[in-house]
């Protein structure tokens, strides 16, 4: 079988090293970190477990099946428990929503806090369980860039319910016209930041994504996120994919229109099939930057996805009030928009995303005490001051959060790491700190993504949140599996 050449280590690269190595492949890692799980690593200080990237986990399927792929009993390896209480939503007049897994209760307690009535919540679910079903089969777990993939009968059946996957309507106007209460507007108009866009001009075809974990559920890892990538990578290894760590690719190797190679720290390794996943835009400007001529440069230079500020704090305090996932939402959501999107700052009044962990995994924090991952919406890093940002939003959010929880939370801070746009664009190769790659504020941002496959460069694959079908961790492990797919159809086992 031919050997492949991952390149990352990101839960995309992870998951395409599995797929390949159940398929007899012979698979290396090289990853430029002294560790696994790109955006999805953890770290510990002072006492506190923090996981330093994604929070929410939705779709476990996805990582339970290649437990199965491999022959294995997924519950033997990893563990997880479903969310009675997706999470806490607080708003600026008081108003506090909690969103239950269970749609008759979530239905009921949007009708008391915001007088909604039942059936309104009802006909929006039932809508963005449509639109998946009509997306789901071509936009998510298949190719775009492949004729076979429209030539299913599922495929036809989508097409022909295009009209209804509304995408010439914004996220927000649509919103609006399923409800008349404004805080039930921002609430599902938050959904938006979920892959890193702008519900005011991203189309309401995003009004999936509530049904992806209204439908099917949150849940938390018994270990933490952490332990997606950790029970993964011991899953490839178990399988003979080889990881080498502190290796950054500096170079791949292009001879006669065909990826033969991966230059690091000197060295040639060669492979039969190469798969990125790092960044797009860094493959091409980094790794092959002596091929010009290669580069897809339109879609190089669309849009970024926002970026994120974390704070992540030891807290000497314990708040019963707080649950998993907390929101506390900014009073003026378009004017927070529009000064990640227009001004290239951060609102003085930001909506906060706050996880804590060890609300579920007590170890997290010592007794007493609490682990909090503190975030807001930033843009994507572009020169911007933000030592100076970083300062003024640190003092907002403090103010705020006091405010609300009516105790001085900066005092309660005994432990303090901070994450911005610069330092996710150094550790994770995240061009501009960008999330999840391009945005999705257009129409067709489906159909821009970078496709899994070159078009251009024989033998080179594409997985991870900067091409298609997006970012987050459901749509990273779905890329692993149509590049997984090409590949067993480029290279067919043979006897």
């Amino acid at each position: 079988m031919p050997k492949a050449l991952v390149i990352g280590s990101g839960i995309a690269g992870i998951a395409t090293a599995i797929r390949l190595a159940v398929q007899g492949h012979q698979v290396e890692v090289f990853e430029a970190n002294s560790y696994p799980g790109g955006k999805l690593s953890q770290f510990e200080k002072d006492g506190f477990r923090f996981d330093a990237g994604p929070s929410l986990f939705t779709m476990p399927q996805y990582v339970d099946e290649l437990f199965t792929l491999a022959g294995k009993k997924p519950k033997e390896f990893f563990t997880y428990q479903k969310l009675d209480k997706v999470c806490q939503y607080f708003y600026e007049d008081g108003a506090r929503i909690n969103a239950y897994a269970d749609a008759e209760l979530f239905a009921a307690e949007v009708n008391k806090a915001t007088g909604e009535p039942v059936t309104s919540v009802e006909k929006y679910l039932a809508n963005s369980a449509d639109v998946y079903g009509i997306t789901n089969h071509v936009f998510l777990e298949r190719s775009l860039h492949r004729l076979k993939t429209f030539l299913r009968w599922d495929a036809v059946r989508s097409v022909f319910g295009f009209p209804r996957i509304d995408a010439f309507r914004t996220m927000h106007k649509a919103n609006g016209g399923f409800f008349k209460d404004d805080r039930l507007v921002q609430f599902y108009n938050r959904y938006a930041t979920y892959n890193g866009s702008n519900p005011y001009a991203a189309p309401a075809t995003l009004n999936v994504i509530p049904h992806l974990e209204q439908h099917y559920g949150a849940y938390f890892p018994h270990d933490g996120m952490y332990s997606i990538t950790d029970s993964l990578v011991k899953l490839a290894e178990s399988l003979g994919v080889i990881f080498h760590y502190n290796s950054p690719v500096d170079e791949l190797v292009i001879k006669d229109n065909k990826a033969a190679a991966l230059k690091v720290k000197g060295d040639i390794i060669h492979g039969d099939i190469i798969i990125s996943n790092m960044d797009v835009w860094f493959t091409y400007h980094r790794l092959l930057k002596d091929h010009p001529q290669l580069f897809p440069k339109k879609i190089l230079s669309q849009e970024r996805s926002s970026s994120a500020l974390i704070f992540y704090w030891g807290i000497s305090k314990q708040f019963p009030e707080l649950d998993l996932h907390n929101i506390f939402f900014s009073i003026d959501y378009k004017a927070e928009f529009d000064h990640i999107w227009q001004n290239q700052d951060i609102f003085h009044e930001p909506t906060i995303y706050l996880n804590i962990s060890s609300k579920y995994k007590p170890g997290d924090a010592p007794e007493g005490c609490e682990n909090w991952f503190t975030m807001i919406n930033v843009p994507a890093n572009t020169g911007q001051d933000w030592d100076s940002l970083i300062a003024t939003a640190r003092e907002n959010i403090l103010k705020k959060l006091t405010r609300i929880l009516g105790d001085d939370i900066g005092s309660l801070i005994v432990s303090e790491t901070i994450l911005d746009p610069r330092g996710i664009e150094s550790k994770t190769s995240s061009y501009q700190g960008s999330l999840y790659g391009t945005s999705s504020n257009s129409r067709f941002a489906a159909f821009l993504r970078h496709a899994n496959r070159s078009a251009k460069i024989k033998n080179l694959y594409f997985c991870g949140g900067s091409v298609h079908p997006g970012g987050g961790i459901p749509l990273c492990l779905l890329s692993a599996k149509i590049v997984s797919g090409w590949i067993a159809d480029d290279f067919p086992q043979t006897s």
